[in-house]
C-alpha cells in the first residue's frame, strides 16, 4: 500500500483504499483502531446515522458506510480534503454518504437533538475543539447513541460528566487514545 493511502478495514468496501493528503494536522485514525472501534459498536451498523465532525479522509465515516449505515455526514473545512471526499465517494458509489464542507461543530449544533447513533470525533490534537464538540454531539446523540473520541491524553469520567458522557471503552494506540463514550445513564432509568 502506497504512503499516502489508508484502508477501509471491513463491510463491503473492505480493502478499499482512501487517499491520504498531506495536510496539517491531518493523521488518519490507523487500522488497528478502526477495527477495534467497529468491534466495539459491532460489525453491522444497518439503518445508523452517522457524523464523522472533522472528516479529513473521510475514514472513519465511510467505514461506517461500509458496514451499512444509512446516513453518514462528513464534515470537513479543508477544501482540499473536502474535492478529496467527493471523489472517494463518487468512486464508492457511496449513497449514504454526505460530505459537507464546513464548521463541524457548527453542523453538530444543527442536527436534530436525539438523531444520531454515532458521532466520530477525531480533530487535529494541537486544537481546543474537544470541549465544543463534545458538548454539541451529546445534544444530538440518540439516548443509546455513541461518541468516539480521539484525543492526544486520556479523558477521565470527572471531565466527561459536565457533557453527560462516560467512557465505556478506551484504548492507547501510539500517541492516540481512543475512547468511545456513551450518555450517563440516570438513576431513575
Amino acid at each position: 500500500m502506497a504512503r499516502h493511502e489508508i484502508r477501509i478495514v471491513g463491510g463491503i468496501w473492505k480493502r478499499s483504499k482512501l487517499p491520504v493528503a498531506d495536510r496539517p494536522g491531518l493523521r488518519p485514525t490507523p487500522d488497528r483502531v478502526r477495527e477495534t472501534l467497529f468491534n466495539w459498536l459491532g460489525q453491522d451498523l444497518t439503518g445508523w446515522r452517522c457524523i464523522d465532525v472533522f472528516a479529513g479522509t473521510g475514514v472513519l465515516g465511510f467505514e461506517a458506510a461500509s458496514r451499512g449505515a444509512q446516513d453518514v455526514l462528513l464534515v470537513e473545512q479543508d477544501p482540499i480534503l473536502v474535492t478529496q471526499l467527493k471523489a472517494t465517494q463518487t468512486k464508492l458509489q457511496a449513497g449514504a454518504v454526505r460530505v459537507h464542507r464546513g464548521d463541524g461543530i457548527a453542523m453538530l449544533k444543527q442536527l436534530a437533538p436525539a438523531s444520531m447513533d454515532a458521532a466520530f470525533l477525531d480533530p487535529p490534537f494541537d486544537s481546543d475543539l474537544l470541549e465544543g464538540a463534545l458538548r454539541a454531539a451529546a445534544v444530538a446523540l440518540k439516548p443509546v447513541g455513541c461518541v468516539y473520541m480521539e484525543a492526544p491524553s486520556t479523558w477521565s469520567n470527572e471531565q466527561l460528566a459536565p457533557f453527560g458522557l462516560t467512557v465505556f471503552r478506551h484504548l492507547k494506540a501510539g500517541a492516540a487514545h481512543a475512547h468511545l463514550l456513551k450518555r450517563i445513564r440516570s438513576r431513575n432509568a
